[in-house]
């Protein structure tokens, strides 16, 4: 058990630090999504109001699509901006574009997953649709269109975290992290030796095992 504690924490403590500070980004991320929607909420049509019809269905596109979209594009935008220089430190590893091009389209699909849940949370024939007893757009604390912009981001989040790390901030330096470097000096302060790089055992060949003479 303590040896498993060790490999959880100790070993991955990278992992969880990258966890915290997306974290912190993310939730400051959730704050601009929701001000931006409560903006055009305010500002604009009605967001229950059919955008666009879709023929031969019984569903539409509506306002809430639009703003949802609105809110997610700025907020990526702020995520990406401090993901990039805070939580993953890869400003000075890549260029910008070559970053945000992979981190936009993550975003993209994380968000189409996300209008699909917000359609059956604000459809009223939806087994998923938010109870309008009790969530009545009589006051911001009782907004459908808040609440379930807020499950949306609860849910996609934790898979665009995931996605980032592994493609995003990772594949534009060769999967190589910035501080990877730093994890290995950690582990050895606690004790464990990392393995050999790939550099050190070409630039190091194995010690011969036989005598002076031996060719």
């Amino acid at each position: 058990m303590k040896r498993l504690g060790h490999y959880v924490f100790v070993r991955h403590r990278q992992n969880w630090n990258l966890l915290f500070r997306f974290g912190l980004v993310g939730g400051s991320g959730v704050l601009v999504n929701l001000l931006v929607l409560v903006v055009l909420r305010r500002t604009g049509p009605h967001f229950d109001d059919v955008l666009i019809d879709l023929p031969l269905t019984s569903f539409n596109i509506r306002w809430y699509h639009l703003y949802s979209t609105i809110a997610f594009l700025v907020a990526n935008l702020w995520n990406f901006q401090l993901n990039r220089h805070f939580t993953f430190r890869s400003a000075k590893h890549s260029g910008w574009f070559r970053e945000y091009g992979p981190f936009l389209a993550v975003g993209f699909v994380a968000q189409l997953i996300g209008l699909g849940l917000l359609t059956l949370l604000m459809h009223p024939g939806s087994f998923l649709a938010l109870p309008r007893t009790l969530l009545d757009d009589s006051s911001g604390l009782r907004n459908r269109l808040y609440w379930a912009q807020l499950i949306v981001i609860v849910v996609t989040v934790p898979l665009s975290f995931v996605v980032n790390k592994l493609w995003t901030f990772s594949s534009v330096r060769g999967g190589q992290h910035p501080t990877l470097t730093e994890e290995g000096v950690a582990e050895e302060h606690d004790g464990t030796t990392p393995p050999p790089s790939l550099a050190t055992t070409a630039a190091d060949p194995a010690p011969r095992t036989g005598g002076p003479g031996t060719p």
